[in-house]
């Protein structure tokens, strides 16, 4: 059964008046030409986001915004800092973690304006978080490291505590670094009961606790894991100590207890929609049930979980959710349900361990170690004459070693290039492929050579143009042009691909795209509403960066409309994936009748999204060749929703 070390990117979360009261001295001086009134402004509306972060992270995500505009009018690049740190905190929570790593690289802009080097370490550890979540070990260990040492730099004792934990999760990932892992946690922990931060002191023995858990020696597991519980004091962070004790008692056989400790574990990560708990709370449900040979209810806990680590991209848990399930249908004698989650368990391995990615690793920590250290080195070379016969003979090994190794390597390189090279280039070829055209539509040219064109009875088409781009680009070179574009871009690509949107093309400094194709859905108008607002902040964000660099930057308009049209592939060479019908013009029409920085949507897609967000209706408007339309102005998503973009705090 996987395990997951606990994180402390939000050990951060700390009250925003003990933030205000540790400014060094250099950032007070700035503070004083700062108008007290504004400031004050900035820091109370911090504190009113912190308050809803749980309960509401939309509220709080409005409240930091806030917070941001208040900053921006007093060139207060710490207050905005904070505040960008907060809105990834609350995405962060919510297992959203591109819009996470997005706003904290904002926030990490601005602490390093400000100088803030407390500020820079808690952002690289949050960073290293997200890659930890996401089992990119290598990043998060690079992020780690790099905090630890700004860290050390400025003696801050939380940051250092946090970062030492949050390594030794990184090697408790691997069995064979838990003593590596228990001497980071108990190095932490002393550091953590000075400073008297009980997420810290809360985390660090839960960390304990589960090493002694996965060695077998329960009843130490239970002594940090119930001393955990009583630090955390039932915050959000005691969802994990439940699911540890719950599988403590699992393996001792008193499977009451355990699924008691693990369903209160899932009442508590439901009630703050802490999505990455609920997973790891189902994972470890299912594997008691498994274990106390209730087959029915694994696979049902099993089932429940994946649906949220896949959702999430949680692949630690993922990995155990289908070991789980595999053994759970090998159990129940369905080999068919045995092997597809056996399989799909190998592959999710090979993307959380290999041998590159572990060398890696110990390369990062190596370096590291070497570069702190360097100063001890010259101890060891007081005798010359013994120190110059020990280089030669290691020379000596290390050649004759050397050589061993190439030959076999030569020989080894032959017949894995050999036997790889088909499947290479075969692998190119189909990602290019799918690279053009949507999958079910690849697989019917590549099976019938043609791809019949298809009618879709209720599609959401989104068209994206830039104002006034003619102008703009007379003052951009062509080289420059083309990457301003290029940067858009590839940002409303990867919004697409988050809402599984298909891309359709784009024209010059127009982009199209469309919802509820090639498989048709029920979610395409809300999908296509949610990446349109995405784009919206998006462009955002990219207008503060060009006004702050003082270059000149694209406005965007955006329409959205939705009903019936065709697909499919057109032409004999360099095949495109294109649409057709009056429901694409219209939305262009949407388009071209909105303004700069809205979403403007039709009546009939207002229809669809009315009861998820907020919208103003603009009345019937001329729109182009269509006569007069309604038209809608989409603010954001309802209060509660919960699918506005979130902050993280920290």
């Amino acid at each position: 059964m996987a395990s997951k070390t606990r994180m402390l990117a939000w050990v951060f979360v700390l009250c925003i008046s003990n933030v205000w009261a540790q400014r060094s001295g250099k950032d007070s001086a700035v503070i004083k030409k700062i108008n007290p009134a504004d400031s004050i402004k900035v820091m109370k509306l911090l504190d009113l986001g912190k308050k809803y972060l749980n309960e509401d992270p939309a509220q709080s995500i409005d409240y930091s915004e806030q917070a941001i505009a208040a900053a921006e009018k007093i060139n207060y690049f710490k207050g905005r800092a904070l505040a960008y740190k907060q809105i990834g905190i609350a995405h962060y929570m919510q297992s959203n973690y591109f819009e996470a790593v997005q706003n904290w690289n904002r926030a990490l802009l601005d602490f390093i304006k400000s100088n803030d080097k407390a500020g820079q370490a808690n952002i690289l550890s949050n960073l290293g978080a997200v890659y930890f979540n996401q089992a990119d070990d290598i990043k998060a260990l690079d992020y780690y490291l790099k905090s630890l040492k700004l860290a050390e730099e400025i003696n801050d004792s939380l940051r250092l505590a946090t970062v030492l934990m949050n390594i030794g999760g990184v090697y408790h990932n691997k069995k064979e670094t838990n003593d590596k892992a228990l001497e980071y946690f108990f190095k932490a922990l002393p550091i953590s009961e000075k400073i008297g931060d009980n997420d810290a002191i809360g985390t660090v023995n839960v960390n304990i606790g589960e090493i002694y858990f996965e060695l077998g020696e329960y009843e130490k597991a239970l002594k940090f894991l119930e001393r955990s519980i009583v630090v955390f004091n039932g915050s959000e962070n005691i969802t994990y100590s439940y699911i540890l004790i719950g599988k403590v008692y699992s393996k001792m056989g008193d499977f009451k207890l355990a699924l008691e400790n693990e369903f209160k574990a899932l009442e508590i990560s439901n009630s703050f929609n802490a999505q990455l708990d609920m997973a790891r709370s189902l994972l470890a449900i299912g594997s008691t049930y498994l274990d106390k040979e209730d087959i029915d209810n694994s696979i049902k806990y099993y089932l429940e979980g994946i649906a949220i680590a896949e959702k999430i991209r949680a692949n630690v848990e993922l990995k155990g959710l289908y070991e789980g399930l595999s053994n759970a249908y090998k159990k129940g004698k369905n080999m068919n349900g045995a092997y597809k989650y056996q399989k799909l368990l190998l592959d999710i391995k090979d993307t959380l361990y290999n041998n590159e990615s572990n060398k890696k690793l110990s390369n990062l920590m190596f370096n590291y170690e070497i570069d702190k250290k360097e100063g001890k080195i010259n101890l060891l070379t007081k005798d010359k004459k013994i120190q110059q016969q020990t280089i030669e003979r290691q020379k000596l090994i290390r050649n004759s070693f050397i050589l061993g190794f190439v030959i076999v390597m030569i020989f080894a390189g032959i017949f894995f290039r050999q036997r790889n090279r088909i499947s290479k280039e075969k692998q190119r070829s189909e990602s290019l492929l799918l690279n053009i055209l949507p999958e079910e539509t690849a697989e019917e040219l590549k099976s019938t050579g043609t791809a019949k064109a298809k009618h879709f009875d209720e599609v959401t088409v989104l068209f994206t143009d830039f104002k006034e781009f003619t102008k703009l680009s007379e003052k951009l070179s062509p080289e420059k042009l083309v990457q301003e574009i290029n940067e858009c871009f590839s940002g409303f690509d990867r919004i697409m691909k988050k809402y599984g949107i298909e891309k359709i093309k784009t024209i010059g400094d127009a982009y199209m795209a469309a919802g509820g194709l090639p498989t048709p859905n029920k979610t395409h108008a809300t999908d296509v509403v949610k990446a349109a607002i995405e784009i919206r902040s998006f462009m955002r964000f990219y207008r503060q960066k060009k006004q702050s660099e003082g270059e000149p930057y694209f406005e965007i308009r955006i329409g959205v409309h939705t009903g019936p049209l065709v697909a499919g592939v057109v032409g004999l060479n360099k095949f495109q994936y294109d649409i057709w019908g009056d429901t694409v013009n219209t939305a262009s029409r949407m388009e071209s009748s909105g303004e700069p920085g809205n979403i403007n949507i039709s009546g009939t897609t207002y229809e669809l999204i009315r009861d998820s967000f907020t919208c103003t209706h603009r009345g019937k408007i001329d729109a182009k060749n269509k006569g007069q339309i309604d038209m809608y102005f989409v603010e954001g998503p309802l209060m509660g929703d919960g699918n506005d973009s979130a902050a993280e705090s920290a």
